[in-house]
C-alpha cells in the first residue's frame, strides 16, 4: 500500500523527469554551432576567400546583458557605380542561428555601413564581412565578453 505522501513525491518526480531531460545541454552542442558557422560563412562567400581588412567592426568588449549590443559596421569604398559595396553581413560563432544580420547596399547609398543593435548567446567572436561589386571579400572580427546570455536553444527550459 503506497502511503499518500510517497504518492505525491513520486508524481512530482515523474513529472519533473521529462523537465530535467530537456534542460540538459547536447554533449555536440559546440560541434553543431561550429558546423551552423561554416554554413552560414559558405552561403555569404561561397568558395571565395575571404581576406582581412578594409572593415572596421565596432562593438563594446564586455557587454552586461547579450540582449541588445550595439554594433557598428563600416567599409572603405568610394561607392561608385564601378566600386562599391554590395553587401555587409554579420555572422556570430556561438548563437543557436549564427547569421545575424545581412545589408545589401548599392552605389548610390552613399556611404558603406550599419548600425544596429544585436542579441548574443554568449562570449564569442562577432564577424563583419563585406562583399564589393569587384566579387572580392573583406572582413573583420571582434571579441566579446558577454556576462548574461541572450539566446537560449530551443530544448532548454
Amino acid at each position: 500500500m503506497t502511503t499518500r505522501r510517497e504518492f505525491l513525491v513520486l508524481a512530482a518526480a515523474s513529472l519533473a523527469a521529462p523537465t530535467a531531460a530537456k534542460a540538459q545541454l547536447d554533449p555536440n552542442l559546440a560541434a553543431k554551432r561550429k558546423a551552423a558557422y561554416e554554413e552560414a560563412l559558405g552561403k555569404v562567400v561561397g568558395g571565395a576567400r575571404v581576406r582581412a581588412g578594409r572593415v572596421k567592426l565596432q562593438l563594446p568588449p564586455l557587454i552586461d546583458n547579450g540582449n541588445s549590443v550595439p554594433l557598428s559596421v563600416a567599409v572603405e569604398s568610394p561607392m561608385t557605380a564601378a566600386d562599391h559595396v554590395k553587401a555587409i553581413h554579420v555572422l556570430t560563432q556561438r548563437n543557436p542561428l549564427p547569421d545575424v544580420v545581412s545589408v545589401h547596399l548599392g552605389s548610390r547609398a552613399g556611404r558603406a555601413g550599419i548600425s544596429t543593435r544585436v542579441r548574443l548567446a554568449d562570449t564569442q567572436t562577432v564577424v563583419a564581412i563585406a562583399e564589393l561589386s569587384d566579387g572580392t571579400f573583406w572582413s573583420d572580427s571582434a571579441e566579446v565578453v558577454v556576462t548574461l546570455s541572450a539566446c537560449l536553444e530551443e530544448g532548454l527550459i
